[in-house]
């Protein structure tokens, strides 16, 4: 049965998938704007720490007044309206809500909704990919434990990456490469949130204008969540990071296949199975014709020659041997999308992309030269940029995760480019996210990460080279655009 068809059922039941939402930011908005258009889900709360500004943005999005105007959650479930507050811990641990979006953006608060959630027994989608970077496939470890879903948001890049990803390997093909376009030119990794409107083509007062958010929108231009969001594939598919970080190569959608190729056979790969990031603009500036900037792919293989000539038969676009094949969305929708994921959490027990090993990671990076004494400000910021490296090198680096890289004091100078280390900074011992962290390391980089055969139709991962996740653990967040949630 189609996921329509299961929320109409549900609906027609009179039992709707109850929903739960930290964060009515900009991410959190685009979902609750299609929320009213879906049957079979009911938003029962919304904790934000500006319920004001939560309640501005419904809104704006066009909630009749008295949808949210429930003043607790059981009289929200009493009258099929939402309550709006600030109180996170009462929506994660009422026993009526089955399932919790996490849309705050922020990475520390994020692991600790993630694993309260867990403990009250929810489901959790989790809009914020930075925590996922930080610590997905511990957070997945613990939800398999509890015996329930964590995933990924549908409508971001990873999870329709990893969708894709899973469409090629359940046809049969091995995936060579998998990834999302981006507008990139290397001096961007220096960018703060100064400069980052005149290297996208817009004036301050234009930003102004639209309500955009400088830092927000500096963490996609200066690499860090192309990073954030690589890791999370990685971690989810088996699939590899370069070994020195992505390279952005440029290409037009029909040029991909020739890129994403071994590098002995013409293209950028290090290897089969790696991810990548594609420029939508040359390294001159010139704008790429039909590029991908907002959209994912899958490069897949024709491995013989009766395959290749299914290719050419039906006018697949490959590279120049007709050996490599792409697949891919041009857009995503974001916010609007996420609606399939809660479906698919809810009615099928199944994730639209989480965590299965420990493969990559993105590292915090220094954007210039800093000093001892210094406060890193992370993500988008002024002071560091997100690095995407093999989990086994940012291990044996002692490399500093970007997710932890905000508000903590430097204890030597790092120079612009280096990647800084754990021993670097003073951090805050007492956080739920760096334990987890910490826990998660201790499991996964005991020995080398997992090594999986991320080429191979089967994708099958070798579980002797790590701990194994829960047998239960699904085989499958974006910035929500405020700093509040």
């Amino acid at each position: 049965m189609s996921l329509y068809a299961k929320l109409n059922e549900r609906a027609a039941q009179g039992t709707p998938l109850r929903v739960g939402m930290i964060g009515a930011g900009k991410f959190g908005a685009m979902y609750l704007a299609q929320v009213p258009k879906t049957p079979g889900v009911h938003v029962v709360a919304i904790a934000d720490l500006d319920p004001a500004a939560a309640l501005a943005n419904l809104a704006r999005i066009g909630w009749r007044p008295g949808r949210s105007a429930a003043p607790s959650v059981d009289a929200a479930l009493a009258q099929g309206t939402t309550h709006v507050g600030d109180d996170w811990q009462a929506l994660v641990r009422h026993p009526k809500i089955d399932i919790v979006v996490e849309c705050t953006g922020n990475p520390i608060a994020a692991v600790e909704h993630c694993l309260e959630a867990f403990r009250q027994h929810k489901h959790v989608v989790n809009v914020t990919v930075e925590a996922d970077a930080l610590c997905g496939p511990l957070l997945a470890r613990k939800a398999a434990e509890a015996g329930i879903i964590y995933s990924l948001a549908f409508g971001d890049q990873p999870a329709l990456i990893c969708d894709l990803v899973d469409w090629a390997r359940a046809a049969g093909f091995g995936v060579v490469a998998a990834g999302r376009g981006h507008k990139w030119l290397p001096h961007f990794a220096q960018s703060t949130p100064e400069t980052v409107w005149g290297h996208y083509g817009l004036t301050p007062e234009q930003a102004r204008i639209g309500g955009l958010n400088a830092r927000m929108f500096n963490s996609f231009l200066d690499g860090s969540k192309p990073a954030i969001e690589c890791t999370a594939v990685c971690n989810a598919t088996g699939l590899s990071a370069p070994p020195d970080g992505l390279t952005y190569p440029p290409a037009s959608i029909d040029r991909i296949p020739n890129v994403c190729r071994p590098i002995g056979e013409g293209g950028m790969l290090h290897g089969k199975g790696q991810v990548e990031v594609i420029s939508s603009v040359e390294r001159d500036g010139r704008a790429i014709a039909y590029d991908i900037r907002f959209g994912v792919f899958v490069v897949f293989e024709g491995e013989t020659e009766y395959l290749r000539n299914c290719f050419r038969e039906y006018m697949v676009r490959t590279d120049d041997s007709g050996r490599y094949a792409c697949l891919y969305k041009r857009w995503h929708l974001i916010g609007l999308e996420v609606g399939i994921s809660v479906a698919s959490v809810g009615l099928r027990g199944e994730a639209t992309g989480a965590a299965t090993c420990f493969n990559a990671d993105a590292v915090a990076t220094a954007k210039r030269d800093l000093k001892a004494g210094e406060t890193l400000d992370g993500e988008g910021g002024y002071t560091v940029w997100g690095k995407l490296l093999p989990a086994a090198a940012s291990l044996a680096a002692g490399a500093l995760p970007l997710g932890l890289a905000h508000g903590v004091r430097l204890l030597s100078p790092i120079t612009q480019g280096s990647v800084l280390r754990w021993s670097d900074v003073a951090i805050d011992e007492t956080l739920s996210a760096l334990m987890a962290r910490r826990e998660m390391e201790d499991l996964f980089g005991r020995v080398a990460p997992r090594q999986c055969v991320a080429y191979a139709p089967s994708s099958a991962c070798d579980s002797r080279s790590a701990p194994p996740m829960a047998v239960s653990a699904p085989d499958s967040a974006k910035d929500g655009g405020s700093a509040r949630y």
